[in-house]
């Protein structure tokens, strides 16, 4: 079989997180009295690295954006991560990918512990070989510098299993990542993210459900 190691990102993919991260999001523009930009398109700040959001969505200049990621770190911790739903099928898809024999991994640029604490209150820790996110620091917050880093932690050596790998994600981000990366992508199309820009940046296979995750990944 073709894939081994299958890299999951979190928000828009595994989870339904939208409502807590927008919460978080104005709580620290807020309290930073900076202008609120428009946050009705999700497709904006979920799914690129928090520093990021807050240079380009908002406007911030490198320290504002770090005091920003502090504020919005603190909310989220206390509220934001509660409002997370896994999608309808995800464990079932999870299960199934376990049981034959992959590794599987969380693959996100949210703050790792962060990620982790979220698969715990989703009840998936157990479909999980790994979980991997970004530092606190802001380092290692792009999805070419954490695929690497997830293959590794699941035992792989990235650079000979690139082949092995394949990245499941619902942003063009998560697009960019995989072929930035030397890896497979697979696209889906329930979650945040826009199928046109993922398909910018050259992904062509695609998963309406989490259902259908199953047969592109087993029978690759």
């Amino acid at each position: 079989m073709k894939y081994q190691y299958v890299l999951f990102d979190l928000d828009g993919t595994i989870s339904r997180s939208a409502e807590g991260i927008r919460a978080s999001l104005e709580h620290a523009i807020r309290r930073l009295n900076a202008t609120m930009p428009d946050l009705g398109d999700y497709t904006r700040y979920i799914g690129p690295p928090l520093i990021d959001t807050f240079k380009n969505l908002v406007g911030l200049d490198d320290v504002q954006a770090e005091l920003g990621a502090e504020l919005y770190r603190s909310y989220y911790n206390k509220r934001g991560k509660f409002l997370n739903h896994a999608y309808n099928g995800i464990e079932e898809t999870l299960l199934k990918l376990h049981a034959a024999g992959k590794k599987l991994a969380v693959c996100t640029s949210k703050y790792e512990p962060f990620a982790e604490e979220i698969i715990h209150i989703l009840d998936l820790t157990s479909y999980f070989d790994a979980v991997c996110g970004s530092n606190i620091d802001g380092s290692r917050k792009d999805k070419w510098d954490i695929i690497p880093y997830a293959v590794n932690a699941l035992g792989g050596d990235f650079e000979s299993d690139r082949e092995h790998t394949v990245m499941v994600g619902d942003t063009f981000f998560d697009a960019r990542g995989a072929f930035k990366s030397g890896v497979d992508f697979i696209g889906v199309e329930y979650g945040y993210g826009d199928a046109e820009a993922m398909r910018r940046e050259g992904a062509t296979v695609f998963a309406k459900t989490p259902f259908d995750l199953v047969p592109l990944i087993i029978n690759a």
